[in-house]
């Protein structure tokens, strides 16, 4: 096996393209990515062999190293030689937590391939659906390594027979997959034949793996693998040497994960909304080196000693240091400093990247994920690419204060960089408490946040308990109510009425965005959810929370002109509702008609904003307001004797089963439950199943509360926020 090759070779290799490939790693936790990710870089030179799987290289943060699991997406450029030619793999290991996917999603972004790893005892799990659900609809395409194959023959002490059986058995599943989340294009194209060896198997912790044709050339079977565990270590370490993790994987994806010019070609029309005929889209879908530049950033951490550095993917051209660049959604011109590769944590500067390869751009202050570079002299004609759409939401907060009161400053200056360097992670301060509000996508989330608080920054804080992100919204349509300026000057005529499910899943699914063509948005929204035609065309905004704004008035005078401030006072209401002042969700506010004083002296955001809220809010609150809860869904997997005390702790905690199907000995339990009720969700299940049922969690939905429990929940939340505990009336916000 070639040993690691100098940053100037590998750099020199990138520039030919046939040779490059970009993959990532994806899996449920815990079904051994770092592990395989190790032993990736011993075969390259990168850690040593004798450490590969107890290193952990790429998990290069103490809390990753002490929990086993991996929070941050790391990086590393490969060397692989098949058949005598050289390539270099970019490679990427991701996330497995639940409480982390925004990170998969970022990554998958500037990926191409992806191997999905399965633990071969606890096969598919909710977290592989999902992750693999994210790579289809980004058009990443998917290779298997069924994982922990020695699991099969120690712990369940499996035949050759049944141990075939499981690998079609999860290799089936995964198929079906493929086949319900590809673009229709690709179903049949990308499903996985085992023979061709798109399939390996293997364990990464013992360091071996295979693929069938790398099986019958090397005179491999199930058999012999059974032999080389009965024989001890000796026999297991003889396996790796003849068939290497590295080798079965490695060549596995030099021969079917496309060359970043093949997959820039049919990716590039599913990320980017702009003209496929434009100069700029011909030199990204060939992947041009001597074309614009085009950088993608997907990932910004914060550097002590270097400040902020964004890792990408150059689409088209060239990123070198000393370049003048665009940045298309901050609207700011910035200057490239350095470029860089990355060897697992360490970066190395190099002199240029070239289109196709994934690199590291320090002077970039203001650019986040998601955020699209182009050159100078593009500015103008660049559209950004589609927006990172996330799995979850933000849906657990703490408040967070300092042990120390004089570390505030510090304190409030590590949240902002945590938050730049993880989008997921929400800081918001309390004006009426004073209090600083730490959102995350569960319970895990916010404690890693905590921890890098404390390792990276010096700061201790003490945190209130976990509490739950609830949302507003209607289930009626109200009646029309005037709005008047403090003033009296001004008059808003507004109704609100909720949003049909449809409609809502279009704007979740990108379909629709505020910054669509009208007309493009309008015709969608007819054909997919029974707009008319007229209403939809009227459509002023969308905010994040997915609220719709619609001008139906008719001629009014001055309205254009205060058409911002009208804007900027309905995303206030939609920040904080009048039921317990938590965001709202899902609803449609029109205005039918306006009464504008002709003098910008008497319109001005004091006069306008209390006028479109208190309208807003009126219409709300006679519009069966109710609360939206986030709810989890759950995938259990327990020896069927213990099935029973399972579901009832799923019962006991408002929880609803889904379905209940028999996986080889175990039963599988798909059931939904309220993130409310899950704090001490894993002690009870642990307890009810003796320690012997694995779980998946992921973001479902979100879902009414129960009328019996509104009231409670609401006025909980107030006493929480320090608010009156009456809930307003619509007379509170009109006034005489």
């Amino acid at each position: 096996m070639p040993k690691y090759k100098i940053v100037s070779e590998i750099e020199k290799l990138m520039t030919n393209l046939e040779n490059v490939r970009n993959i990532g790693i994806i899996a449920h936790v815990d079904h051994g990515k770092t592990t395989t990710t190790d032993t990736l870089l011993a075969a390259a030179g990168i850690i040593s062999y004798k450490v590969a799987g107890e290193a952990l290289a790429t998990d290069y943060l103490e809390v990753e190293q002490k929990r086993g699991i991996t929070v941050k997406a790391a990086n590393v450029s490969l060397y692989h030689e098949l058949d005598g030619k050289p390539y270099v793999i970019n490679l990427i290991d991701t996330p497995g937590h639940v409480d982390f996917t925004g990170k998969v999603t970022r990554s998958l972004r500037v990926l191409d391939g992806a191997i999905v790893i399965v633990d071969a005892v606890e096969g598919v799990m909710t977290q592989t659906e999902t992750v693999l659900r994210q790579a289809l609809e980004e058009r990443v395409r998917p290779l298997l390594y069924i994982n922990k194959v020695d699991r099969l023959i120690k712990e369940l002490k499996y035949s050759p027979q049944q141990i075939q059986q499981r690998f079609v058995e999860i290799i089936k599943e995964v198929n079906r997959l493929i086949a319900n989340y590809a673009d229709p294009e690709f179903q049949e194209k990308w499903q996985l034949d085992p023979s061709k060896g798109m399939v390996a198997f293997g364990s990464s912790r013992d360091k071996w793996a295979f693929t069938v044709p790398m099986a019958a050339k090397k005179g491999v079977r199930i058999s012999d693998v059974i032999e080389a565990y009965n024989k001890g270590k000796e026999g297991v370490e003889e396996l790796a040497q003849k068939v290497p993790t590295a080798e079965a994987l490695l060549d596995m994806v030099v021969r079917f994960i496309p060359n970043p010019r093949e997959a820039q070609k049919y990716r590039i029309p599913k990320i980017w909304r702009g003209d496929l005929n434009s100069d700029i889209a011909k030199a990204m879908m060939e992947a041009d080196p001597n074309g614009p530049l085009v950088f993608l950033i997907n990932d910004v951490k914060i550097d002590p000693h270097a400040g902020l550095v964004a890792t990408g993917r150059v689409l088209s051209g060239t990123l070198e240091q000393g370049k003048e660049v665009w940045l298309v959604n901050s609207k700011m011109k910035h200057r490239v400093l350095q470029v860089s590769l990355y060897m697992g944590p360490v970066r190395e500067v190099v002199s240029r990247v070239v289109a196709g390869n994934i690199a590291a751009a320090l002077g970039l202050e203001k650019a986040r994920a998601g955020e699209t570079v182009v050159d100078l002299t593009y500015k103008d004609v660049m559209v950004p690419f589609e927006k990172l759409r996330y799995v979850s939401e933000p849906v657990v907060t703490v408040a967070v204060e300092p042990k120390n009161t004089a570390d505030l400053p510090k304190m409030i200056d590590a949240l902002y960089k945590l938050a730049i360097e993880d989008p997921n992670l929400v800081v918001k301060i309390n004006e009426e408490t004073g209090e600083y509000l730490l959102s995350g996508m569960g319970p895990l989330h916010i404690e890693i946040a905590l921890t890098f608080l404390k390792e990276n920054y010096g700061v201790e804080v003490s945190t209130t308990p976990p509490i739950v992100v609830y949302r507003e919204t209607v289930r009626a349509r109200s009646e029309v109510f005037e709005g008047k300026s403090p003033n009296k000057h001004n008059k808003f005529y507004l109704s609100v009425e909720p949003l049909d499910e449809e409609t809502i899943k279009l704007i979740q699914d990108g379909y629709i965005t505020e910054d669509q063509e009208p007309r493009e948005r309008a015709k969608i929204l007819k054909e997919k959810a029974g707009w008319d035609m007229d209403e939809a065309r009227r459509i002023w905004t969308i905010d994040e929370n997915i609220n719709i704004f619609v001008d139906r008035t008719t001629g009014q005078q001055y309205l254009r002109e205060v058409r911002d401030t009208v804007l900027q006072a309905f995303r206030l209401a939609m920040k904080e509702g009048p039921l317990a002042m938590e965001p709202v969700r899902g609803v449609k506010v029109i205005l039918h008609d306006a009464v504008i004083h002709e003098d910008p002296a008497h319109r001005g955001p004091a006069q306008i904003y209390p006028a479109v809220r208190n309208a807003i809010y009126a219409g709300m609150l006679t519009a069966k307001p109710t609360i939206l809860e986030p709810i989890q869904k759950l995938d259990i997997r327990i020896p069927i004797n213990y099935l029973s005390a399972v579901t009832a702790v799923i019962t006991k905690k408002r929880g609803k089963i889904l379905e209940v199907s028999q996986v080889g000995d175990l039963s599988r339990v798909i059931a939904e439950i309220p993130v409310a009720e899950s704090f001490d969700l894993a002690p009870e299940l642990r307890g009810a199943s003796a320690g012997r049922a694995f779980w998946g969690t992921e973001f479902s939905r979100w879902a009414p509360v129960p009328d019996s429990l509104l009231m409670d929940i609401v006025a909980q939340i107030r006493k929480r926020k320090g608010l009156p505990p009456q809930i307003p009336s619509p007379k509170d916000f009109l006034g005489p």
